[in-house]
């Protein structure tokens, strides 16, 4: 009743909001709901129901991405993904053996694996929304979607090298396993099978929309079953069902027909956000606030802070600020920073430390060795950082909202003063002028465009064959180009004064503040004649 004052006004997601309410009914508040009481079997259940929202949330991803995404941006995708995962992996390693002695460096790894991939279902709901639309790039929300999603799937050769050299007793075993199971068969052979499944079933889709044989209904139909039916067949076959699903998605819509076929449905997106809330309500619930403060396992609440916010600051902001310039999309080090900083880890991490405990043996009280070592502190340490990460990135942008609140209430302020504080008066600022010493040639044929967020400079004329307005002799026009309307502001040689060649007023005012209109032309319309 209240959702759209809270993520429209507020924005706030349903990750923070399903974890709160997950919390508040789970054992350690209201007790209603608690998925640790239900025996052997509850890793298990905790498992698949992880399996299922994290496959349809990449399906997902790879309908939403434009058509044959990965193809074209494939370099820059593989920069993000593969130094950025092995770099974080590493890190995060260190930061554990250091933090926590009683783990050795391989254990370190193997609770490293399952932090490393960026969850894609907490981070959809950061890079979707009113607000990811006006501020974000929309190179940018693209590139951090494929990113999680394929580095979601790639957590399994990370983790499987992990458990192989911990399970295994012989380290060439290891190493041959990992590369045949782990990269060959998973790895590869699940991505193949997805993208041919999706291949298919658009082939199938397309035929039978030309014989007439399916509805709209039957198209938004296929969006969940697809991804369960992709899931299903690649886990039977032990092959990585996560990136087959993240594949046959972005195979299903690389023309484009199965995303003109289901545009504008909001069933999709209904069925993605129950899915989320539901699974975010179970992870809140499934959290063992019991186990944040164990002196037999040696974990205790400043280690976990100290782990959480070195893994926040180390794990992908480094790498991204010194490979940004390598990957295309990225055309600055604040958007480098901002891509770093968005990494949340959610529900890939849950799923993962579940996979890793259903293969490790049951603990026992107190461990006995390494293995059952590893196995006791996996999920509390895991889980404790998932419930930060959900904290801190879920709320980032709450936060960033406020201070762009803030700062633009006192730059308001500091407009109003400098200039009812001028030396010149109303009406000679906004009268027409020939420019003369402030017209400079950067200034001269330039057109200042507000695309969808920033500002964004673009020289020469704006041509009318991409349904934009060509520019003329007036002070604005309006360029539009799709969807979008861009307000642009050009100089002319008569022209309201710029902002600093008035004393007193700074100059730096953004450019998405100014009210620009279209001037209205009148047409003339040829007189007629009178009759004879």
């Amino acid at each position: 009743m209240i959702s759209l004052l809270v993520k429209e006004k507020l924005y706030i997601n349903e990750v923070v909001l399903g974890t709160g309410f997950g919390v508040l009914m789970g054992p350690y508040v209201a007790n209603v709901f608690d998925p640790r009481s239900w025996g052997a079997d509850q890793n298990t259940i905790t498992l698949e129901v992880m399996r299922i929202v994290l496959a349809t949330g990449l399906f997902a991803v790879g309908v939403e991405l434009p058509c044959a995404y990965m193809w074209e941006h494939a370099r820059g995708l593989l920069i993000m993904v593969v130094p950025t995962m092995a770099f974080g992996w590493i890190i995060v390693a260190s930061l554990l053996h250091g933090l926590f002695p009683m783990l050795d460096m391989i254990s370190a790894l193997c609770i490293a694996s399952c932090l490393t991939p960026t969850d894609p279902v907490t981070c959809a709901a950061i890079t979707r929304g009113k607000f990811a639309a006006k501020h974000v790039p929309l190179e940018i929300r693209s590139i951090l979607s494929a990113e999680s999603a394929a580095n979601d799937g790639l957590a399994y050769p990370f983790l499987s090298i992990s458990l192989y050299l911990t399970l295994e007793t012989s380290t060439r075993v290891a190493f041959g396993k990992w590369f045949l199971v782990g990269w060959l068969y998973q790895v590869i052979f699940g991505t193949v099978l997805g993208a041919i499944l999706g291949l298919l079933f658009s082939k199938l889709m397309k035929l039978s929309h030309r014989k007439g044989l399916i509805d709209r209904e039957s198209y938004i139909a296929q969006y969940l079953s697809l991804a369960i039916f992709t899931i299903g067949v690649a886990s039977s076959l032990g092959a990585d069902d996560l990136l087959a699903a993240f594949a046959a998605g972005s195979a299903i819509s690389w023309d484009g027909h199965f995303n003109v076929q289901t545009e504008g449905d909001a069933f999709a997106s209904v069925i993605d956000y129950v899915l989320n809330c539901g699974c975010f309500i179970y992870i809140g619930a499934w959290l063992p606030f019991g186990s944040y403060n164990s002196a037999d396992l040696g974990i205790t609440l400043w280690r976990l802070f100290c782990l959480l916010i070195a893994i926040l600051f180390l794990r992908r902001i480094p790498p991204l600020l010194l490979l940004y310039r390598f990957v295309p999309e990225i055309s600055s080090w604040k958007e480098a920073l901002f891509s770093g900083h968005f990494g949340p880890m959610g529900v890939s991490a849950v799923f993962v430390s579940a996979l890793a405990s259903n293969r490790l043996p049951t603990p026992a009280t107190p461990p006995a060795d390494q293995q059952q070592l590893l196995a006791a502190m996996i999920q509390p340490i895991v889980s404790f950082v998932v419930l930060g990460s959900i904290v801190i990135h879920g709320l980032s942008i709450p936060f960033f909202n406020l201070s762009r609140g803030v700062h633009s209430r006192t730059t308001s302020l500091s407009l109003t003063w400098t200039w009812t504080n001028r030396p010149t008066p109303d009406w000679v600022l906004w009268a027409r002028r020939a420019d003369t010493a402030t017209a400079t040639p950067s200034a001269t044929n330039t057109v200042v465009a507000d695309v969808e967020r920033g500002v964004v400079a673009v020289s020469g004329d704006v041509s009318p064959c991409n349904g934009e307005a060509t520019r003329g002799d007036s002070e604005t026009i309006l360029a539009t180009t799709g969807r979008e309307e861009v307000s642009v502001a050009e100089t002319s040689p008569f022209r309201r004064p710029r902002e600093d060649g008035v004393t007193g007023l700074d100059s730096r005012v953004e450019v998405s503040q100014l009210r620009l209109r279209l001037p209205k032309w009148k047409t003339r319309r040829p007189r007629r004649s009178a009759p004879k």
